[in-house]
Formats: C-alpha cells, structure tokens, sequence
C-alpha cells in the first residue's frame, strides 16, 4: 500500500480526469493521498475532491509564488473537514514571482497557524535554505513539518533533520543529475522520509516528461528503497 503525500489531483494533467485520475491510483495500491491547495481556486478544489473520496485529504496554503495574496482568505477553511496541513508554503527565490519580504512574512504566518491549530505544515523552499530556517527557528517549529519536494543535499537535509523535520522525496530522486539529493536521503532516518508526486509535475523516470499523478508514486517508493 502506497501514500502520495502532496499530489494536485485537481490538475490531473491534459487528457486526464480527476476521477480517472483517483481510480488509477486506487488501482496501483494507493490508499491515500494528500491533495494540497496553493491558490484560492484551488484551495477550495481540493478540499472538495478530499471530502468527495474517503482516501483523499487536504491542505490550505498560500504559495509563495502567490504571497502577494496573504493568508487571510485561508482562515475560514482551515476548520474545514479533512484539512490536515497548512501550505504548501515556504520561499522561492528561484523565481521570485512575489518580493522576497512578502515571502518571508507570509511564510511566517503559515508557521504560526500551523503551531496554532497544530496542523502539519508544508514547506516550499528553493534557493532560500538560510531564511528558510531562520523563519522557522524565529517562529517555532511546529510539531509536524514536512519539507516537501526535497532537493537539497546532505547539509540541508541535516539540517531539516536536526530540527525534527521529515524530508519528502518526488520523481526527482529517479533523475539522473540528482545525486546531492539521493545522498541526502541516504542521510535520513527511515522514520523522517516520506514520498510523494507532486501530480501532475515531476513524473517519475521512465515516465518523465509526461503528465504525473498519484498512481505513480510507487516508482518513488521504490527508487528511494534501491537508494
């Protein structure tokens, strides 16, 4: 049995559905997901498709590519039935589609919403490790903190690690230029490590390039077991 912990199954990718995207995955021993909300359209989405299928949970967050939003519009949903984390959120300087001070200070929020309503939370990070962790030692790591996607190398994954951290691995630890990253994970605990999807970015090899979903998860998994 297999968990995608962070999926977008309300983008299941052109020619897909998100009912035929779910049931593929069902098909593939799937028995949960978590569908994570980024913007306000589909924070809403995905909260529906959670409470539509009994194996489907979700999240409420504000990108950091969106922070320009802020956190006021998530307040009202974090209550909702089956919300189960606060993001994804975090800092993206790779693009820095939002100024960098507007990150930092709604991915602050996030931190103390999730310490608040203790509800795991789910970070965003790219090329902004340091204020990363300067946030979260600033706010107070919340119990439960999921570094979603992760891509760093063994420093970044000790530490995420030192602070209590779980590192979640996508169809990025089957790509060839990943080496930094399959160190790190041979770096963590097997009870700090989680697997996901990312659907519809991110496909797994051999299917890279092409639209990803949840059914796939398993070549995750097993990529991160030959690892």
């Amino acid at each position: 049995m297999w968990v995608d912990t962070h999926c977008h199954v309300y983008d299941p990718g052109e020619g897909n559905t998100v009912d035929g995207t779910i049931a593929a995955a069902v098909s593939e021993n799937v028995t949960r997901m978590v569908c994570v909300g980024t913007a306000r359209d589909t924070r809403i989405l995905a909260n529906e498709i959670a409470l539509a299928n009994d194996f489907v949970f979700s999240t409420v967050g504000v990108h950091p590519h969106d922070a320009t939003e802020g956190t006021d519009s998530i307040h009202d949903l974090i209550t909702r039935k089956k919300v189960v984390g606060i993001g994804e959120c975090g800092l993206d300087y790779h693009y820095s589609h939002s100024p960098h001070e507007i990150q930092q200070q709604v991915f602050a929020e996030h931190i103390r919403l999730a310490n608040e309503t203790d509800l795991t939370l789910v970070i965003h990070t790219r090329d902004a490790w340091a204020d990363t962790f300067r946030i979260l030692d600033h706010e107070g790591m919340p119990r439960n903190v999921v570094f979603h996607c992760f891509t760093g190398g063994p420093d970044e994954a000790a530490e995420c690690l030192r602070r209590g951290g779980f590192l979640s691995f996508s169809g990025i630890i089957t790509f060839k230029n990943a080496d930094a990253t399959r160190e790190a994970l041979r770096c963590a605990q097997r009870d700090r490590i989680l697997i996901e999807t990312d659907s519809p970015y991110l496909a797994p090899v051999p299917h890279r390039g092409k639209p990803n979903e949840p059914a796939l998860v398993s070549l995750v998994g097993a990529k991160v077991a030959e690892v």
